[in-house]
């Protein structure tokens, strides 16, 4: 998730159990592009103790071929190309979820980056940029390239997060691949993680925005697998997190107001699950100092009820407007 799961949140996600393997910000790639230093200190520095994959996104042929070979002079775990990204900034230009609407041009760039890339080769894909039939052609141009790993997020380009996750499609993807495949979408709770394993036959779950708004999701569905209670967090273990965030994602001279709007686009995840009526995120939007920023999380958060974290109906179409751009 662009801009948001970098170095730092990855460091933070480890206090709370973690991820088994994590996936690096996109690397943007073209003919002048060279690896973004701060996320290839992603790889060097990796604190987590877990295998890193590093994410590209882009379309000419001889840029990703370059990219790939520069960044597996690095310790990473495979080489993964997004053909999944929303945004109408990265679609418009034929790159992310933009790609699938050229099945040939898939093919062609698969193909070349599977003959040079010699760690494991992963996609992470959409169902389709406006139409889910296309899914049909896709599926057999994963299947050729022999990939080691295929995460599918089971909308629409166009759907962006606004419908409801189309699980069949990731099934289907299942049956039709030889490798292992990832299921993606609205993973928001252990309940929910062990319903889209069972209805999608998927060998595990990518979790982006679920993890930005309840770091705990990764130990409670291990504990659900496992058949154990699952530990909620209390409102003051949120604000904890929250403070936590804070000073792991603050970067020294940067001005207080920019750290705190830096804040927001992690609290835009987070205050889907804080209340329902909205009033906690209309709040926190429109603090401009580190102060404000505190007061309105404690005024709702200093509290020693459990909070499941999921996200609220109210508040979630409230938020519509995000759409997880750059996602």
């Amino acid at each position: 998730m662009q801009e948001v799961t970098d170095l730092p949140f990855w460091g933070l996600m480890t206090r709370y159990g973690g991820a088994d393997v994590y996936f690096t910000e996109y690397f943007r790639v073209h003919a002048d592009s060279h690896p973004e230093k701060w996320i290839l200190q992603s790889l060097i520095s990796n604190p987590t103790g877990r295998p890193a994959v590093a994410q590209m996104i882009g379309n000419d042929i001889p840029s990703l071929v370059r990219t790939a070979k520069k960044l597996q002079e690095h310790p990473v775990a495979a080489i993964d190309l997004n053909l999944g990204c929303p945004a109408p900034i990265v679609y418009k230009k034929c790159a992310g979820g933009g790609l699938l609407r050229e099945p040939k041009r898939v093919d062609a760039i698969l193909g070349a980056l599977r003959d040079v890339v010699k760690v494991k080769f992963t996609v992470k894909t959409r169902i389709g940029f406006d139409d889910p039939a296309v899914f049909d052609e896709l599926l057999p141009i994963f299947a050729k390239h022999s990939l080691d790993l295929l995460t599918v997020h089971g909308r629409t380009v166009r759907e962006m997060y606004r419908s409801e996750v189309h699980y069949d499609f990731i099934a289907r993807a299942v049956a039709a691949v030889p490798c292992p495949v990832l299921a993606n979408g609205n993973v928001h709770s252990a309940a929910k993680a062990a319903e889209v394993l069972a209805l999608t036959g998927a060998r595990g779950l990518m979790i982006g925005r679920g993890a930005i708004r309840n770091p705990w999701i990764f130990s409670q569905i291990r504990q659900h697998l496992r058949g154990e209670k699952i530990t909620l967090p209390c409102g003051r273990d949120v604000l904890g997190y929250i403070a936590a965030l804070y000073e792991s994602v603050c970067t020294p001279g940067v001005p207080e107001r920019s750290q705190v709007q830096k804040m927001k686009r992690y609290l835009n995840f987070i205050g889907l699950g804080v209340e329902p009526r909205g009033a906690f995120l209309h709040d926190i939007r429109r603090v401009t100092t580190r102060a404000e920023f505190f007061r309105v999380c404690t005024a709702f958060l200093d509290h020693s009820d459990s909070m499941p974290l999921e996200p609220f109906a109210i508040a979630l179409k409230q938020t519509d407007v995000l759409a997880g751009e750059h996602l």
